[in-house]
């Protein structure tokens, strides 16, 4: 595991941005797993910048979305949906064909989670994971618990993960949510961590203590062979540029 602290969320999203416009460079069909949230946003912006200078660099692209609040309709403003395709897919001109996601609204959540197995052993492993931090530990909505699940489910969402500010405003935010499991996470490629502010100190600091448990899900990227973390000084919890 690599950790690279940043002056500030700015130089996070450079960093990472930087880091999967390369990749695409080396691969340019390569399957990028994507994280929503405030914190990956600036990433995303930073890509769809980089698209204006260099259009072809992303005409091969494809795209997973990796989780999914549950029952919230497509275009509604809080999906995971409306989110990718107003920061990433409409930027990046990513078109249907070369983008597949969990549904906000299946009739059949169990059956929506064994379609995305299917269409990962199909298409995968994930070349590049983009994923964020949650305060208690969680990765995507992989949750605190005794026990973990490796692939695609159903998630109960945590009381903390029901307040992520996607959801704010909300009369009734969603209980369950759909997302990639942690053998699905553990068999990408390459693991970006992108990790930003001080509310997320306490959740950094304890995933970097090196030791493995399902009460902290983000533990496990230490069984990965190629995980960088990219956080800035306040989630790190240092007055200077720390480790490099």
């Amino acid at each position: 595991m690599r950790i690279q602290v940043a002056r500030d969320h700015e130089q996070v999203s450079r960093r990472a941005a930087a880091r999967i416009a390369a990749a695409i460079r080396r691969k340019p069909g390569l399957l990028l797993g994507v994280v929503t949230g405030a914190t990956p946003t600036r990433t995303y912006e930073r890509l769809a910048e980089r698209r204006a200078v260099e259009p072809a660099l992303f005409s091969r692209l494809r795209v997973v979305k990796l989780d999914e609040w549950l029952g919230l309709p497509p275009r509604h403003p809080s999906s995971c949906e409306s989110y990718l395709r107003e920061n990433l897919l409409v930027p990046l001109r990513i078109d249907r064909r070369r983008y597949q996601g969990f549904r906000p609204r299946p009739k059949d959540p169990v059956a929506d989670g064994a379609r995305m197995a299917r269409w990962l052993a199909r298409h995968g492993p994930i070349d590049v994971c983009v994923l964020g931090l949650g305060r208690n530990g969680h990765l995507l909505m992989n949750e605190p618990a005794a026990e973990l699940l490796p692939g695609p489910h159903v998630a109960r969402l945590a009381a903390s993960t029901r307040r992520h500010s996607m959801l704010t405003g909300l009369k009734s935010p969603p209980r369950r949510g759909l997302t990639m499991g942690l053998a699905d996470i553990l068999r990408s490629k390459a693991v970006l961590l992108l990790v930003s502010g001080r509310h997320k100190r306490t959740a950094l600091a304890r995933m970097l203590e090196g030791t493995v448990s399902s009460r902290c899900p983000a533990s496990f990227l230490w069984l990965h062979p190629d995980v960088t973390v990219y956080c800035d000084r306040e989630a790190f919890g240092v007055p200077d540029a720390g480790r490099q």
